[in-house]
């Protein structure tokens, strides 16, 4: 060996001993604007539930798979070739296909090549919508309990929150608690109806309302309507159809929930073509493109008949029932849902401090996961008597769910 090399090796590490040395340990490091957040929720619960065995009716993803059709227009897609970069805010049919389905369901006719920017999910489309439309020390407003993407996000983009609570067992929106809440930095009001994880729908009395609050101050509307298709005792009515709304929303929806395909994250924000500007600026950098064959299939999916989406909010309805009265069966106190597929519970009658006490002690000893919603508030003692429940699962899970909670389960 070279002298010159041998010198490098000399250098370049000590000799070894044999011996392993212990990795150093190093403090964990986040960026201050996200100290706060920790592991999602719906990963530790998630997780929980495979650790236990327990039947998960926490995370809101189906336990069954999504229609052929659509699956076999991405398998075509695939074999087509459609497997380079999209298009950064979507491919053309997928577009067209959002704008048609908008028109049918809010009577809006919108340009798919101007109006429409693909996404990958609809957590995507509000992140983009957030950071391409938020500057730092603007006033957000949200409704608690809500997902806990919303806060994140406004915490990356240096926006201040404020959150009105709806409360059971209605989960009204207080209409002069929120009047009041409107300030001169207010800069967006940011709705999620159907309301996950509630399961209410705002009423029109309440959309109007809260319309006429953004006309007033000049504020931006971001509507999160990912649930629109299961709205069970009334029809959805989307925020952008409200006479002068339009201009200064931004709609956010998605695949997932509709077709049963989660795992897909197909996702459109609609806006005017001056908010579009700025939530196409953010996805540029956030994704750029969103799965090229997948949006092939997206545009197959929902050109679907109206019936398909008949059959679904019929089925859902079924599953609904089956849980809501097993839920009741097993002592909770549960509250009305009229929409999205979550059924928010009281479990206080069984004697327990907070949900996580409870949700823990659900896991461990009964065998069924549930989501203790207290983290999608600011202050968590707003939703600490509250649980939350999925009932996107086959029905036989359903069942064995409800069956181990009237079996194990005791008011106190």
């Amino acid at each position: 060996m070279p002298a010159s090399a041998s010198a490098a090796l000399s250098t370049a590490a000590p000799a070894d001993n044999g011996a392993a040395k212990p990795a150093e340990q190093r403090p964990v490091q986040v960026a201050k604007r996200l100290e706060k957040f920790k592991t999602t929720i719906f990963t530790q619960m998630s997780m929980l539930a495979v650790k236990h065995g327990a039947i998960n009716l926490g995370q809101g993803f189906p336990n069954f798979d999504g229609p052929d059709f659509v699956k076999e227009a991405a398998i075509e897609a695939i074999k087509a070739g459609k497997n380079q970069y999209a298009r950064g805010y979507g491919v053309p049919e997928l577009n067209s296909a959002v704008a048609e389905r908008f028109l049918k369901d809010s009577g809006l006719q919108i340009d798919p090549d101007k109006e429409v920017t693909v996404t990958s999910g609809c957590t995507e489309a509000i992140a983009a919508t957030i950071l391409g439309l938020i500057n730092p020390g603007d006033e957000v407003i949200l409704f608690a309990p809500f997902y806990d993407s919303y806060e994140a996000t406004l915490s990356m983009a240096g926006a201040n929150v404020k959150a009105i609570t709806l409360r059971p067992p209605d989960f009204a929106v207080p209409l002069e608690e929120l009047k009041a809440a409107v300030s001169k930095n207010t800069r967006a009001i940011m709705i999620n109806t159907p309301h996950n994880p509630t399961g209410k729908m705002f009423t029109r009395e309440e959309l109007e309302f809260i319309a006429d609050l953004c006309k007033e101050n000049d504020v931006l509307l971001f509507a999160d309507e990912v649930y629109d298709k299961l709205a069970f005792e009334a029809d959805h009515i989307s925020m952008a159809s409200i006479p002068g709304m339009y201009e200064r929303t931004v709609t956010m929806n998605s695949l997932g929930k509709t077709f049963s395909l989660t795992g897909w994250k197909i996702g459109w924000a609609i806006a005017p073509p001056h908010l579009t500007w700025g939530v196409r600026q953010a996805h540029s950098f956030l994704t750029f493109a969103t799965s090229t064959p997948m949006q092939s299939a997206a545009a197959a999916a929902l050109r679907a008949p109206d019936s398909y989406f008949e059959e679904l909010k019929r089925d859902y309805g079924v599953k609904k029932a089956l849980l809501v009265d097993g839920l009741k069966a097993a002592g909770f106190i549960v509250y009305p849902s009229s929409g999205t597929y979550f059924v928010m519970v009281d479990h206080t009658p069984f004697g327990f401090d907070n949900d996580i006490e409870f949700c823990e002690y659900l896991i461990r000893e009964v065998g069924v996961v549930a989501i203790p919603p207290s983290v999608f508030y600011l202050n968590p003692e707003d939703g600490k008597n509250l649980v939350r429940f999925t009932f996107c699962k086959d029905d036989g899970t359903l069942r064995a769910a409800v069956d181990r909670m009237k079996a194990k389960l005791r008011k106190k």
